[in-house]
């Protein structure tokens, strides 16, 4: 089932002062991109057997060593009769660069648990895991959860090809992301117009060239994540969009 926790991964209010403080560095955020309080759901399937939920809530203004940051958080969960997932991914990004400033995973996969707590430094290009000595980064790095949101910004053209070196982890990179067409797509939530991509990176899995994958990308203002499907050889992982709304559910 890791392949679950990866296949979602590449896919997450502060005070009036803090909100103040944010209001005048979001320059870069397309209006109507996303706003605080987002809250994403997804419903997860293997060919046509549904194996889980995802959900992506966009929490609010938090700071970071002095920086006003988004914080996001992604949550999967699900599996089988004698295999369960239940994954919880936090990212702070920077509200005006995007770039990443602290990325926390907290994984349950059956027997596998692992903590993972990445602290990351844009302005000397290093991040550290865990309480580790500080290894190279990249400028102006982005995790799994703030590339998404970074890529709701970009003025997506059909037939170009866009190539970014900003993933935290150097061996991550180059990203390439292919514009491949425009459609209408039905998914739970609704029917919507569509932007269709095709992500692609150096490591093997399902974004690597033979994965095939694509995305839908509402094609709006809002660039919400409708679905995402990939082709493998041992069979179709697809998510869809359930339900869009302003508002989680209480933490339990």
């Amino acid at each position: 089932m890791t392949f679950l926790r990866r296949f979602l991964s590449v896919l997450l209010v502060g005070s009036v002062t803090l909100g103040a403080l944010a209001a005048n560095r979001r320059d870069r955020t397309p209006k109507g991109a996303f706003t605080p309080g987002e809250y994403l759901t997804y419903d997860v399937k293997f060919g046509f057997l549904h194996v889980g939920h995802g959900a992506m809530l966009l929490a609010g203004i938090d700071t970071v060593r002095g920086h006003i940051a988004w914080r996001a958080v992604f949550t999967i969960s699900g599996g089988t009769l004698f295999f369960k997932v239940r994954d919880s991914t936090m990212s702070w990004f920077d509200t005006a660069s995007f770039s990443s400033l602290r990325f926390v995973q907290r994984l349950r996969e059956g027997r596998y648990h692992a903590d993972r707590d990445f602290h990351i430094y844009p302005e000397r290009a290093t991040y550290a895991r865990n309480d580790k000595p500080e290894v190279p980064s990249v400028r102006q790095p982005l995790d799994d959860v703030s590339f998404l949101y970074f890529l709701r910004t970009v003025p997506l053209e059909v037939g170009r090809n866009y190539r970014f070196e900003r993933y935290f982890q150097p061996e991550g990179n180059p990203i390439i992301i292919r514009v491949l067409r425009r459609e209408r797509v039905t998914v739970p939530a609704g029917t919507f117009n569509a932007i269709v991509l095709q992500p692609q990176i150096t490591t093997q899995g399902i974004f690597s060239e033979k994965g095939r994958a694509e995305v839908w990308l509402a094609d709006d203002s809002t660039r919400v994540l409708l679905q995402m499907k990939s082709r493998l050889s041992f069979g179709s992982l697809n998510l869809y969009l359930n339900k869009i709304s302003m508002s989680p559910p209480p933490a339990r």
